[in-house]
């Protein structure tokens, strides 16, 4: 039985058939009434999940907004760092995501043993962690940051302040240029951002030479080099909106292009290219595309795969939430 549940855990049903005759939509919205539910979706999942969604954000945004509904249940569709930093949040409220294999090639490059290891390298230094972290490596951090106010928190530290900065060293880097602060970077990247390639971009700048190049700060220095505007998912979101600009080529996971386009039908959204060896024409993370609405449907039917964090790590991951989330007022 013990070795039946852990597989069940493991899966969390993902695999398991839907009958063809399941209106897939309509099932969705009467469990996620039935069990007082609440639908967070990242930016980067496909825009079907994205259109049936309670709230739809980035992932700190999203555990914010869960943490104060008056939901049962909190459904979380982006990866499993996401569906971990809203139990931190909310340790009360039973989180599932649609499949417990949706990981992050960012998190994933920081496993805490190794990062413990790397921190006892360098005594007085304070620990900024990027939100995009498992929660073990909040639990080791001090302060954490997102890509919207990592220079703000930054700005605000005394200069003398030796800072490790983790996990992802092109917003370190960034983060680094912009303040004129030394930090120590883990060496960390997000597959996606860093999977852009030059050479195409400049050749689509070519073909549309009106267009504002916009980027994320996780994109690689070269990247970052040709853009318009560097800023957070939900900072390109608005800057799209607000910009009089009608053409605009976006360095970041396509999957925003869906609500920018919504936001904004008149304008041309291009993605940035990502590299000769991908056989796709944008930047897609394979992880965030493993939600979909079979798998979203046997979440909220189940109530698996369920995110657990440890008190202990929960504790300490959620004390350096909240100082961020001081810090940023």
């Amino acid at each position: 039985m013990e070795a039946l549940l852990e597989e069940v855990q493991r899966v969390g049903y993902v695999n398991k058939p839907v009958a063809s005759d399941v209106d897939l939509i309509a099932e969705i919205n009467r469990l996620k009434r039935e069990k007082n539910a609440v639908i967070l979706a990242h930016y980067y999942v496909d825009g079907d999940i994205q259109d049936l969604a309670d709230y739809i954000g980035d992932s700190l945004g999203l555990s914010q907004q869960a943490a104060s509904t008056e939901a049962d249940m909190i459904v979380f569709c982006g990866v499993h760092f996401m569906g971990e930093t809203a139990k931190i949040l909310s340790p009360h409220k039973k989180v599932v995501i649609p499949d417990l294999n949706a990981g992050c090639s960012l998190a994933d490059s920081a496993p805490a043993d190794k990062f413990a290891a790397f921190k006892a390298q360098y005594p007085g230094h304070l620990v900024l962690s990027y939100i995009n972290c498992s929660a073990e490596i909040k639990a080791l951090s001090d302060i954490i940051v997102t890509s919207s106010n990592a220079l703000k928190i930054v700005e605000s530290l005394p200069r003398d302040q030796k800072i490790i900065f983790a996990p992802d060293a092109n917003l370190g880097r960034f983060v680094m240029n912009k303040t004129g602060r030394d930090m120590v970077l883990w060496d960390g990247a997000c597959i996606v951002h860093i999977d852009i390639s030059l050479e195409k971009l400049q050749r689509l700048q070519v073909e549309n030479p009106d267009a504002e190049f916009i980027a994320h700060p996780e994109c690689q220095e070269h990247i970052l080099s040709q853009a318009d505007y560097v800023g957070s998912t939900t900072a390109l979101l608005k800057y799209v909106v607000d910009s009089p600009n009608q053409t605009f080529i976006v360095g970041t996971e396509a999957g925003i292009l869906h609500k920018m386009r919504q936001a904004v039908p008149h304008k041309k959204i291009i993605p940035a290219p990502a590299s000769q060896n991908n056989t796709c024409a944008c930047s897609e993370c394979p992880y965030m595309k493993m939600n979909t609405l079979e798998k979203l449907y046997n979440c909220m039917l189940y109530e698996q795969p369920e995110i657990f964090v440890p008190e202990d790590v929960r504790v300490k991951a959620e004390a350096s939430v909240i100082r961020m989330l001081e810090m940023s007022k």
